[in-house]
């Protein structure tokens, strides 16, 4: 089903499974698969930020998207298509979209500096890609460098139909939910939803602002899972203690850099990857760093029994 404003739940952001020597790993790329859609996650987005996209090649891309499609059924697929121009992104759009895909996902580049040219680059995207292609705005400034404000957040949406979703990843941006669900409410902006990221390190009170669920990676989404079907069903208490207690290794996986080198190597450990490579360049983890999320797991299994883990290799 095309991807629309009511979307809501949890679409975990999948690494790309990599053999050590650099080449897509497609047997544990099938088994993640199955592991986040038993995990109940509503959907996947692929190809993004901590999918080691701009290491891929276009018919890597291409070929991930529609073995992830293939092996993922009715669940919604959401491709990242960011690129340096245009040609590519209309390239890799129409051609998940034609797997089966359920949205695609944008980015701004860097260089955008002011009001006009953020709203001016996203009508050039949509012209590129069709406006028939439902599409997620990705709000990360940490990374992109490129601020957006509510006010240009409600354009955007008002002048482009085919944008039916947030990627909301500011920091701190707990207002920005807020302001963007006022707009909602008082009938200036037409209703879109919003999916978090940042590792889910604000998720439990985003979902309380408004958030319609996440769409962040984590090496447990099963407890991203529950945490979002314990706000919408208002079990605050529960919701928070859960955070609570995985909020240790959510921080930890979180550090820029070597971040995904500890998602990857938790999903091994949990026998979802073969291996936590990463195709180069990536940063490794140390021997200290792995008995430190090694420390973290056993902490954390004293209170949720999926991070009871056997004892590594």
């Amino acid at each position: 089903m095309p991807l629309d404003h009511t979307a809501k739940g949890v679409y975990v952001i999948a690494p790309t499974p990599f053999h050590p020597d650099g080449r897509v790993d497609e047997a544990s790329t099938d088994r993640m698969t199955d592991f986040f859609l038993q995990s109940g996650c509503d959907g996947m987005t692929i190809l993004g930020v901590m999918g080691e996209a701009p290491k891929l090649d276009g018919a890597e891309s291409l070929e991930i998207s529609r073995r992830i499609i293939r092996r993922a059924g009715k669940a919604g697929i959401i491709v990242g298509v960011t690129a340096p121009g245009f040609a590519a992104m209309r390239a890799l759009a129409h051609g998940v979209m034609e797997a089966g895909a359920a949205g695609v996902m944008i980015a701004p580049p860097s260089h955008l500096r002011h009001d006009e040219a953020i709203v001016g680059y996203f009508h050039q995207a949509v012209e590129a890609i069709g406006t028939d292609i439902p599409w997620v705005l990705q709000d990360y400034p940490q990374l992109f460098q490129v601020q957006m404000t509510p006010g240009i957040i409600r354009r955007i949406v008002t002048e482009l139909p085919s944008c039916v979703m947030l990627k909301h990843e500011d920091w701190p941006g707990l207002e920005k939910i807020s302001a963007l669900r006022k707009f909602q409410a008082e009938g200036s902006m037409r209703p879109i939803s919003i999916l978090c990221g940042n590792g889910g390190i604000f998720l439990d009170f985003e979902m309380e602002r408004g958030a319609d669920g996440a769409m962040t990676g984590y090496a447990f989404p099963d407890m991203l899972v529950e945490l979002v079907r314990l706000a919408q069903a208002g079990e605050r208490d529960r919701a928070h203690d859960l955070f609570d207690a995985h909020l240790p290794l959510i921080r930890y996986e979180l550090q820029p850099g070597v971040g995904l080198a500890v998602r990857k190597y938790v999903l091994m450990r949990r026998g979802v990857l073969a291996s936590d490579a990463q195709r180069r360049p990536g940063a490794a983890m140390s021997a200290k760093a792995r008995d430190e999320v090694e420390y973290l797991l056993a902490r954390l299994g004293r209170h949720d029994p999926r991070a009871r883990l056997s004892p590594p290799a």
